[in-house]
């Protein structure tokens, strides 16, 4: 069987949020993202090296969405989620600083076997937000 095409990075990362307003001064504030699109539903912020992080108003995407180039089938969400911004390790003690400034609880850290190491902490919806540096993964 032939392989797939390459895959190139995630493009996007979708939250589904009860509060649109709170959950985007959080990533605007403590985050510092800056809003690419912003409308009812949603606001796309841009993440770094072309991803994009989505925060849809929860329910907003429940129903099939027209578009003038096609239609984009349902895809709510529900429950919580674990996503991970990458850091240079040299600002993660700065990182440290910043959301102690903010009051953002560090929840867990972590030190990986390939010399990575993450920080956790929660949105204002207990999404799990994890900083890390290169050595998490082989290819990072």
């Amino acid at each position: 069987m032939a392989s797939p095409p390459a895959l190139g990075p995630v493009l996007e990362t979708s939250l589904y949020v009860r509060d649109p307003a709170l959950v985007c001064r959080f990533y605007e504030d403590v985050l510092g993202l800056e809003p690419m699109m912003h409308d009812e539903r949603l606001t796309a912020y841009g993440a770094g090296r072309g991803s994009v992080l989505l925060l849809f108003r929860q329910g907003s995407t429940d129903q099939p969405a027209p578009t003038p180039g096609g239609i984009i089938p349902s895809h709510d969400g529900w429950g919580r989620l674990h996503f991970a911004f990458s850091v240079a390790a040299e600002t993660l003690d700065a990182w440290r600083s910043h959301l102690a400034r903010h009051e953002i609880a560090i929840e867990s850290e972590v030190s990986w076997p390939r010399g990575g190491r993450s920080i956790y902490f929660r949105d204002p919806e207990q999404n799990l937000v994890e900083l890390a540096t290169p050595g998490l993964w082989p290819n990072y």
